[in-house]
């Protein structure tokens, strides 16, 4: 059994120092010594799956990153570290932990993933050892997990059994009370604009020094289509963790962030919107380009006409929300939203269908990570006095 001060310690030694995840009784003194930790940020993820999103977009800011869950939620992350994690090669460490343990009694629930977990690691092709349980050990672990993720540029995963970490108590502020947010009404009633027209406005207007994620499907394509920049990063996979890309890259940096997310994409990962709520990265930007239907696979409907999402971000905790369902109103709103501290929701109606010629990103997505992440590491402008 080892501390989690002297985990962290030895972490932090090798730049961990961003730490996302959704608790397990196993994880309790790890998570607990980071929240009270110096020099560490912890966001706490409403799901497995976004916090893999958050821990790559705070890569993409910088930082070096470690992902917690339990190992029952391995099968949310599965996805990302997949679609997301494997294409555009993006470490972190991920701490899972080991319920359901062959031979040791526990919940039922646990029973298969405890048999699988490794095999599991093993067939998504995410290198694994044993959570260092020894000071001796500690060191050895870390330079093993980091050397793997430099020789490979993929996740590494410690597994984690019961009492791995000697306790350790919480001490955490609750959250302030916080006043209603605002919203503001763009809408003109007309006829919605195509997904298109509204992002050749946006880069009409974006600051150059914003960083922009893209969601997967067609929105990445066409902005890649419009314009290529090494502000963009055009997600692929992953559907519905642009937003937690997003809000992990804008603690990362102090750049304007923009998030371009769907209808389909958002309802996926709704509780990003509550983390994004509560974390409230002043410099974020989120667009959601709403036209009803899942329009890479045939323009099935979503519910999203049922959803007010608008309403759902302000009781999220977002400051700020905007309706719009035209070119101009889009136009104010995301002035507005620049203007204003953030997280800033934009909700764009628009209309299906996509451009005629519809092209895809020609920059495989390892090279867009690494372009991305110069564009966004890169010292801002120094601003001349006025």
């Amino acid at each position: 059994m080892i501390s989690a001060n002297s985990f962290i310690g030895h972490a932090l030694e090798r730049g961990f120092d961003f730490y996302t995840g959704v608790p397990c009784s196993f994880l309790t003194p790890l998570i607990n010594g980071v929240i009270i930790g110096t020099g560490l940020r912890y966001v706490g993820a409403a799901s497995e799956g976004e916090a893999v999103a958050i821990a790559a977009g705070a890569w993409l800011g910088g930082r070096r990153t470690v992902v917690m869950c339990q190992n029952s939620g391995l099968g949310n992350a599965v996805n990302p570290l997949t679609s997301l994690n494997a294409p555009f090669r993006i470490p972190t460490l991920l701490v899972t932990t080991w319920r359901g343990r062959p031979g040791i009694k526990d919940e039922p629930q646990h029973a298969l993933m405890g048999e699988i977990t490794h095999g599991l690691l093993d067939l998504i092709r995410v290198g694994h050892r044993s959570f260092p349980t020894t000071p001796d050990d500690l060191t050895a672990a870390l330079d093993h997990a980091c050397a793997e993720m430099d020789r490979l540029d993929l996740p590494f995963a410690f597994v984690m059994a019961e009492d791995s970490v000697e306790p350790e108590t919480l001490r955490q502020t609750p959250p302030p009370a916080r006043p209603p947010g605002k919203r503001q009404d763009y809408r003109t009633h007309g006829e919605p604009p195509p997904r298109a027209a509204v992002l050749e406005r946006l880069l009409s207007v974006i600051d150059r020094q914003a960083a922009v994620v893209a969601t997967t499907g067609k929105c990445g394509r066409e902005l890649f289509t419009l314009d290529d920049r090494e502000q963009h990063l055009y997600q692929v996979g992953s559907m519905g963790g642009a937003a937690g890309m997003g809000l992990g890259l804008a603690l990362s940096t102090p750049r304007p962030v923009v998030v371009l997310d769907g209808d389909g994409a958002a309802l996926m990962k709704l509780g990003t919107m509550a983390t994004l709520g509560a974390y409230r990265p002043p410099n974020l930007i989120h667009v959601l380009l709403d036209n009803g239907v899942h329009d890479s696979t045939g323009g099935q409907a979503t519910v999203s006409p049922l959803v007010d999402f608008p309403g759902v971000a302000l009781a999220c905790g977002y400051p700020n929300a905007m309706d719009c369902d035209g070119l101009d109103g889009f136009e104010t709103a995301y002035k507005a939203a620049a203007r204003s501290g953030g997280p800033s929701l934009i909700h764009v109606r628009i209309a299906p269908g996509s451009m005629a010629k519809l092209g895809r990103p020609t920059v495989p997505p390892h090279e867009v990570a690494r372009r991305f992440k110069a564009f966004v590491t890169r010292a801002l402008p120094q601003q001349s006095p006025q």
